[in-house]
């Protein structure tokens, strides 16, 4: 294990901020409960992000951006909205500074807004108020807009990624003109970002839908996918909301249909956000640092040669030039470090905290008997390979990382869906073992909040396709048709 790093084992937190730091992902910020997203960590965000946005385009949505300030008027038109935000909102004021008589900045008083504006948390009030004015007809819809964002929530307690005042994520924003279509596009949504975490991110994810007390306020449904970390506490990964037509009738958002007549649309809103890189990093890294899955990685192999003198270097030079050309033209993320700022052993360290997939070692040796070292970051294991066809060997590497990655997630993953019948069994699992703890819960927000104010457990989802059966709550001993999932959680 790398001096380093915390170890998982003993400290979770000190050994994932550990990461998020020494693996160059980001670093803290001169304003609280803000983050820099350095440029490895932002490399790793704009490849999620190329991902989703062409998934999102094939299924028929456009990017568009609306303001950053909504008037706090807005916000109250929603009431359950509101609610859900109001202890989060960061609030502007003013709009000048100005000097003091001793040459110090200071709000000047006779600037003050004649309202205040909110930075945004959310933007469906924003949005819808924009809607009314782009929707008349059926023809009009559906309406599918998507937008790139920063966010601001006020957040009294940070982690890098998961839990910071301001953060980066996409909101999507629709229109339909049924209920049916509306839901069907939730469902669609919540399935894009499910085959995301699963086939890119590696990421086996629970799809189900919150309890009431759960919900996006607003909603009438929220859609989730639930992911597991290796500390067996749950991280909700994305949310797909059904609005219903809530949003609509507070911002008089009505269309004309079919028949002529007046109604109002129906709305959803979905979104996931820049805590997918802590999910990334808690689901698969190690001691020795982060661990990418190959198809969002930055940089998929990194090629290191061993040399001495000029004459080695440049057979080795030309040997690699066409390896790496072979490999850009597979469609690999490659890089040749052949830097003399730093020896070899300095580098492998280097890209071993970086998680870089592969690597390639080649030596005057190695290129002597027509082979290279490639070593897997995932198992940390090293075998030597012909140069002939390597480029194709390293294709199917990659996919093969890709897969064994998912399915050690997965085995965990299952392995930590326990079922309890009882308070007590409910409790010594998530002290003894954690992860998902399947149970009978009555269905009232009375008893959920109970639950959680006795064991920090919260109801993560009820899955999709949930098999019903008889059953008693294990707090109340009252009648249940299904189990749900409960997780300590992020």
């Amino acid at each position: 294990m790398s001096k380093e790093i915390t170890a998982r084992s003993e400290d979770y937190s000190q050994w994932y901020n550990d990461l998020i730091l020494k693996g160059g992902l980001a670093d803290y910020s001169a304003v609280r409960g803000c983050m820099v997203i350095k440029p490895y960590g932002f490399g790793l965000w704009e490849g999620m992000r190329d991902v989703l946005d062409a998934k999102f385009k094939e299924t028929g949505h456009q990017n568009a951006y609306f303001p950053l300030f909504i008037p706090k008027s807005f916000l109250s038109k929603e009431a359950e909205h509101v609610d859900g935000f109001a202890t989060e909102c960061a609030v502007v004021t003013h709009h000048r500074l100005m000097k003091d008589p001793e040459g110090k900045m200071v709000v000047d008083p006779s600037a003050k807004l004649e309202e205040e504006l909110i930075v945004r948390p959310t933007s469906e009030t924003i949005i819808w108020n924009t809607y009314k004015d782009w929707i008349q007809s059926y023809r009009d819809l559906p309406l599918l807009i998507n937008q790139w964002a920063n966010v601001v929530r006020w957040e009294m307690r940070t982690r890098l990624f998961l839990r910071t005042a301001e953060f980066l994520w996409q909101e999507g924003h629709t229109a339909h003109a049924t209920a049916e279509e509306a839901i069907a596009e939730t469902q669609q949504m919540l399935e894009v970002y499910a085959d995301f975490a699963e086939n890119y991110m590696a990421l086996p994810v629970v799809r189900g839908v919150k309890s009431p007390a759960e919900r996006f306020a607003g909603a009438l449904d929220t859609y989730c996918i639930e992911a597991l970390m290796q500390d067996g506490k749950a991280l909700q990964a994305g949310t797909s909301h059904f609005l219903g037509q809530n949003f609509a009738k507070a911002f008089d958002v009505k269309f004309s249909n079919k028949e002529n007549k007046l109604d109002y649309v129906w709305a959803t809103s979905w979104g996931v956000s820049t805590r997918l890189i802590g999910a990334l990093v808690m689901a698969h890294s190690d001691d020795d640092g982060l661990v990418l899955p190959p198809r969002i990685a930055p940089l998929q192999v990194v090629i290191v040669p061993i040399y001495k003198g000029d004459e080695q270097k440049a057979k080795i030079d030309a040997k690699v030039n066409e390896l790496t050309a072979e490999l850009r033209k597979a469609g690999v993320r490659v890089k040749y470090d052949d830097s003399d700022n730093n020896r070899p052993g300095w580098k492998f360290a280097e890209y071993e905290m970086k998680g870089v997939p592969v690597r390639i070692a080649l030596g005057a040796r190695d290129l002597e008997n027509n082979v290279a070292e490639i070593a897997r970051r995932d198992t940390k294991t090293k075998e030597s390979l012909p140069l002939d066809g390597l480029a194709d060997r390293i294709v199917a590497l990659l996919e093969e990382i890709q897969q064994q990655l998912y399915n050690k997630a997965l085995a965990f993953r299952d392995d930590h869906i326990t079922p309890a019948d009882t308070i007590e069994e409910f409790e010594r699992l998530l002290d003894e073992k954690g992860g998902f703890i399947s149970a009978h819960w009555d269905g009232t927000s009375e008893t959920e909040g109970k639950i959680k104010e006795l064991t920090k457990a919260t109801i993560r989802c009820i899955p999709l396709n949930n098999k019903l059966e008889e059953g008693t709550c294990i707090l109340t001993g009252k009648p249940s048709t299904q189990r749900v999932l409960f997780a300590r959680a992020y």
